[in-house]
């Protein structure tokens, strides 16, 4: 995942409240697909079910975006909503509440290449830009696995 919105040589540490990211790869779909722009906030409050960009626990330099499932002790236990991707706290287990840095508060799809009919803009129109709310029924779907 990208992060934009941060000022250089700065990490941690956000312009505003609000910044931007980009989906890369297939670990949250359907939820969320590559490409994705997502609009994030720096400092929310995380609940279960929430979905969260965090910096993987073993190589810090790299933002993932995961599904916030549980919270436990040592922090909190993300799952990917495909959990045919892996990379989530199945494979690095608890990740600790430091490097949870944003909540998900809404993604904006892009245009796909060939959408040039009415129609097509048109439905791309209603469901490119979505809040992405917390899922509860997916939270205890995904801590029963």
């Amino acid at each position: 995942m990208r992060e934009q919105g941060r000022e250089p040589g700065r990490t941690g540490e956000a312009r505003g409240p609000f910044g931007v990211a980009e989906v890369y790869g297939p670990s949250m779909v359907p939820t969320l697909r590559h490409g994705d722009q997502l609009l994030v906030r720096y400092g929310a409050k995380v609940r279960p079910g929430d979905v969260i960009v965090l910096r993987h626990p073993f190589q810090q330099d790299l933002l993932v975006v995961k599904r916030a499932v549980e919270r436990r002790d040592a922090g909190w236990w993300v799952l990917a909503d495909n959990s045919y991707a892996g990379g989530d706290s199945t494979d690095y287990g608890t990740v600790p509440e430091e490097l949870v840095l944003a909540r998900v508060v809404g993604r904006f799809r892009p245009r796909a290449n060939g959408q040039r009919s009415p129609l097509r803009a048109a439905l791309w129109l209603l469901s490119a830009v979505r809040p992405v709310l917390c899922d509860r029924s997916a939270s205890s779907r995904l801590r029963a696995r």
